[in-house]
């Protein structure tokens, strides 16, 4: 148990036994941390004064009155309504000090709790590169996945490439029939990009030409029917189109560990086996043209949006009756199955969950939605060719990275420039596009994804190296832990802000909010660049040995937190 919830223990049996004292036992309270330095953690007393019959401010005086503070608990005291807990000092820095120091780069997460979680995320139809406008997909699952393993969880990431629909039938169709003059050449030679110039002009010829509206209509068919020719060839462009895809995710630190093919449900029968079972549901339905579906209004779902169509009505199933499938293996698979989705797959999902109720699955999978990124000029779109892609971001903002290191050190090779430079602006873009909530509105600025003042990567990274770099001078010292060589202000501030570390992920990983992982770091640095600017480290006498220690153990957090982030921790900058 960590020290946090020690002391929250310790504050909920105060509280309780101090209800108990006023004749309050049962009353219903929580416990909050406030956002302001009063107090460590808060019983609001606002909720209790209906039942209670009481101002909130009386209650608190009265609860504070009742409790004697012992253990951990230096004070409790009522403020405007509150009962404010505060932790001894002393207790808070020896314990979080000599945590940091004995777990190092396991420090904010626990040790294996046995749970299997499946992270799918990414997921892009194999029709082109990956976008600005989808990029938080892979940066949000896989910082998830990230602090769930910091955590004790057996995560497995994993793309679900959809290899059936028809984009990816009409890119195979392209590639196979539209000779490479008749395309507009690649922006760069990378295969995702020159494979996307292809889609677009089968896309522009099957809007204009029905015989192409029927060819590809028809390699459709017969992918479903079970034609090895055509879903060979299919495979083969869509494994193209991941390996280029995969290039790009490798330069920003998203490595995923399972790629699942969709035909795979189709080869194995499962997806017939779907269908077999939704057919015979009393929910099933047919319409005139033999299209079959589910009718969902007994399950929350309403207007236009209760119909689930399963079946086409030539037969061939959709992407979401291939979808069931697919979450029934996972739920095989894993205790936990989180699907990282754009907000427009949010009646999708819905629809998928009541399908699995109907097909009796007593699980559902966790959505975490995320709203997409957008231009100044409007939404992004690979089929119209209106996008910023994410290979694109990348390169500027590295580029951008370098001219800065270039401008302030004289000392350093061009290969460790570029190095330098390489993990400081994918540290950027992914700070960047994790720090927003997901389910907020983000609109793609370049000043704002290459910010490096402020709340950004590079300032973290830079606390990171700042770190590094008083220990690099200190040389050999003896750590130590002694609280009472730590009592400045902003020492204090700085151990309170270490020891949050590991509620913060468990937040992230319970609710999937990463981030907070983000906002915890700056907290973090902001503190960290408070305390070397108001205490003497170096130069400091008798507590030379404390004050090195705790920027060792802000190193480690600091780099805890980069780690997590996928961002890299660089030692000079």
């Amino acid at each position: 148990m960590s020290l946090h919830d020690d002391f929250e223990k310790e504050v909920r049996n105060a509280t309780e036994t101090a209800l108990e004292s006023i004749g309050a036992a049962g009353a219903e309270y929580r416990i909050e941390r406030p956002s302001a330095g009063n107090a460590d953690l808060a019983v609001p007393c606002f909720q209790m004064s209906k039942a209670l019959k009481k101002a909130p401010k009386d209650i608190a005086e009265e609860l504070a009155a009742a409790i004697e503070p012992a253990g951990m608990m230096i004070s409790a005291e009522a403020l405007n309504g509150y009962l404010n807990f505060t932790m001894d000092p002393r207790i808070l820095m020896r314990r979080t000090l000599d945590e940091i120091l004995e777990s190092g780069d396991r420090y904010g997460g626990h040790g294996s709790n046995g749970i299997r979680v499946n992270v799918e995320h990414t997921s892009t139809n194999p029709t082109g590169p990956i976008h600005v406008g989808r990029a938080r997909n892979p940066i949000i699952g896989d910082t998830l996945a990230r602090a769930m393993r910091l955590s004790g969880y057996d995560v497995t990431t994993e793309y679900y490439v959809n290899d059936v629909g028809k984009q990816v039938v009409i890119l195979t169709w392209g590639v196979n029939n539209i000779p490479p003059e008749d395309v507009e050449e690649a922006d760069r030679e990378k295969t995702d990009h020159a494979l996307v110039a292809f889609y677009r002009a089968a896309n522009r010829m099957m809007e204009s030409d029905p015989e192409v509206q029927e060819k590809i209509a028809d390699l459709l068919r017969r992918f479903e029917a079970g034609d090895n020719g055509v879903i060979s060839e299919v495979r083969e462009t869509a494994q193209r189109m991941i390996n280029g895809l995969k290039e790009t995710l490798d330069k920003i630190n998203v490595e995923l560990d399972v790629y699942t093919w969709e035909s795979k449900y189709i080869a194995d029968g499962t997806t017939k086996n779907v269908v077999k079972q939704l057919r015979e549901s009393k929910y099933a339905g047919r319409e005139d043209d033999g299209a079959c579906y589910l009718d969902l209004k007994d399950f929350g779902i309403k207007g236009k949006n209760t119909k689930f169509t399963f079946t086409r009505a030539d037969g061939t199933t959709l992407y979401t009756t291939r979808d069931l499938a697919y979450h029934l293996d996972k739920f095989r698979r894993a205790e936990r199955v989180i699907d990282v989705l754009g907000e427009d797959q949010k009646l999708g999902s819905q629809q998928l969950c009541s399908a699995l109720e109907i097909l009796g699955c007593d699980r559902k999978p966790e959505a975490l939605f995320y709203s997409f990124v957008s231009l100044p000029e409007g939404k992004m779109s690979t089929r119209k060719g209106i996008v910023v892609y994410l290979d694109d971001l990348i390169d500027e903002a590295v580029s951008r990275a370098y001219e800065e290191i270039r401008s302030r050190r004289t000392d350093l090779s061009e290969e460790r420039m570029t190095e330098i430079a390489s993990t400081i602006g994918v540290g950027a873009i992914r700070y960047n596009i994790v720090r927003v909530q997901p389910e907020k509105q983000m609109v793609f600025k370049w000043e704002d994804a290459l910010n490096f003042d402020g709340n950004s990567g590079p300032f973290l990274q830079y606390s990171h190296t700042r770190a590094c770099s008083m220990l690099k001078k200190a040389g050999e010292f003896k750590p130590s832990t002694d609280p009472s060589k730590l009592t400045d202000e902003y020492e204090v501030a700085l151990v309170k802000a270490l020891s949050r570390f590991s509620s913060v992920i468990d937040e992230v990983t319970e609710y999937g909010r990463v981030h907070m992982i983000p906002a915890y770091g700056h907290e973090v640095a902001s503190a960290f660049n408070q305390f070397y600017a108001s205490v003497p480290v170096l130069s400091s006498d008798d507590e030379r040995n404390e004050r090195l220690t705790l920027v060792m153990c802000t190193r480690i957090v600091l780099h805890n937190v980069l780690t997590c982030l996928g961002m890299g921790a660089p030692e000079e900058m």
